[in-house]
């Protein structure tokens, strides 16, 4: 297959320039791939297709086909992200979390931030993931927001944009380290000539932050990750994570409150478990203290937890910091705490619960794309240029009966990365989740996950909207780095199979 009639057309591409000619951090893999002989890059999708059946990499559909397995779709054109790019995207991260995490512990002690009028007080406390019961808690380590991953998005203009926070349980990093063992295989030549960042250490670094918030007397933490079991959407990440790390995975069921400690059931008897990666919604975590109808938690959880006896990742209460509307202030936040002007920019963003903007929104909902606060997977949404006038007439009323459960932003132009589509390649929107691990430091995951909307023109990317998956690599060497474009460099790093 050749590049030789790809489009690049209006959007910003991820691997060619607006002359056509490949970027300098995609000239290794565009050469490769044009080496390739005839239906040979067919061969190696099938081929990457079969693997990933075979690994089992699946998620659950709900709705109509209620507990439908399905294979998360994978494209076998990598996304590539020069190194000085990186460099700045992850600075930008630590930046975003660092004040985030400030933001939460403030919102359940001081509320210096309300106080001083920096973020309205109606619009925090209003936010169904406030969680009162948090108030005055301090944290393992004094942190809350241990896993996060943050969608990013390109626009037109080049720039790279924060679309949203995910503090709660984000989820899509499996499918990051198995698409690079699957991507290693299939391009072992460009790997070792590219010297690509390694991801294969996440599930190490996730067991020592989590082992970080044991409590100070436990000289052997004992970890778990709760699941709400296998019909959930991801459960294939929760049991893959918990045996990449070595850790058992257990549902509430398996737990139990013991004498002030939590304890897990085993052959032998009661075992103590001392930190808990928990995978289940703050709602549904403890029926003594969130929802009473919840099966999937533990009963007296967060009595244990307040009392220091066992950590949980991510702390009850942060969601909150993603709140879509909450999110609205985050450059005011990251000014707030830490002095600075934000390094990666919000996408703009109009706050319905404000009349001026509610008034805008009503009047160009067709142009916007309107989100619930705290709806995720692609739902609760309405992409203005792609609806009906009754869609956006239904839209509208929701808006007006809960303006504070609404933002809107304009649509941007997401980037494209070329895919295979048949026998040929066709330019398809992405956005790119990085993951990032807060601990005794803050680590960034070089990549992340880069979801791309299969289907023409669409922009949703999510995989319950018929989105798939990229591998990203993100290089470290500057050498193969595009200097006309970014004017930053970074130090040597680790690489796969390589040292920098």
């Amino acid at each position: 297959m050749q590049f030789d009639q790809y489009e690049v057309g209006e959007f910003f591409d991820e691997m060619f320039g607006e002359s056509g000619c490949p970027r300098a951090s995609a000239k290794t893999l565009v050469n490769n791939i044009q080496s390739l002989p005839e239906g040979e890059l067919l061969n190696r999708q099938r081929a990457a297709e079969r693997a990933l059946l075979q690994m089992g990499i699946t998620f659950n559909v709900y709705g109509e086909h209620a507990g439908t397995e399905k294979i998360f779709p994978f494209d076998l054109v990598p996304r590539i992200v020069a190194a000085a790019e990186w460099s700045r995207i992850e600075k930008g991260l630590k930046q975003r979390i660092t004040a985030l995490n400030l933001f939460i512990n403030d919102l359940y002690h001081e509320q210096k931030i309300l106080n001083d009028g920096i973020v309205p007080a109606d619009i925090v406390l209003s936010s169904k993931a406030f969680r009162k019961q948090c108030m005055g808690f301090n944290p393992p380590r004094g942190i809350w927001c241990h896993v996060t991953g943050t969608d990013l998005v390109r626009h037109r203009d080049g720039q790279i944009y924060v679309l949203e926070d995910n503090l709660r349980c984000p989820s899509g990093v499996s499918y990051v380290l198995e698409n690079r063992a699957v991507m290693k295989s299939m391009f072992p030549q460009v790997f070792a000539q590219s010297k690509i960042r390694p991801v294969a250490s996440y599930p190490s670094r996730l067991r020592d932050m989590l082992e970080f918030l044991a409590p100070d007397h436990v000289t052997a933490p004992r970890c778990v990750l709760l699941t709400p079991g296998i019909y959930n959407s991801a459960y294939f990440e929760h049991s893959f994570l918990a045996q990449q790390m070595g850790i058992e995975l257990v549902e509430g069921r398996d737990l139990v409150v013991d004498d002030g400690f939590v304890c897990m059931r085993t052959t032998k008897g009661f075992e103590r478990v001392d930190v808990i990666y928990r995978r289940i919604d703050d709602d549904f975590l403890d029926p003594k203290c969130f929802r009473p109808d919840s099966m999937l938690g533990v009963p007296g959880l967060m009595e244990v937890y307040q009392a220091g006896n066992v950590a949980l990742a991510n702390a009850p209460g942060g969601g909150v910091a993603d709140d879509k509307v909450v999110y609205a202030y985050v450059p005011r936040i990251v000014k707030y705490y830490l002095g600075e002007e934000i390094i990666l920019p919000n996408v703009p963003t109009y706050i319905c619960a404000e009349e001026k903007d509610l008034s805008y929104v009503l009047e160009h909902i067709g142009e916007l794309v309107v989100k619930a606060a705290n709806e995720s997977g692609g739902y609760g949404m309405l992409v203005g240029p792609h609806s009906t006038k009754e869609q956006q007439a239904e839209f509208a009323e929701k808006v007006q009966a809960n303006p504070r459960n609404y933002i809107a932003q304009p649509t941007l132009a997401l980037s494209r990365v070329p895919t295979l589509c048949g026998d040929h390649f066709e330019g398809r929107h992405v956005d790119l989740r990085p993951y990032i691990l807060y601990g005794k430091d803050i680590f960034v995951l070089p990549g992340g996950l880069t979801r791309v909307a299969l289907k023409k023109g669409s922009l949703v990317v999510n995989s319950s909207q018929g989105g798939g998956s990229k591998d990203t690599w993100v290089l470290a060497d500057a050498r193969v780095e595009e200097q006309d474009e970014f004017s930053t460099t970074t130090r040597p790093a680790v690489v796969e199979g390589h040292a920098a």
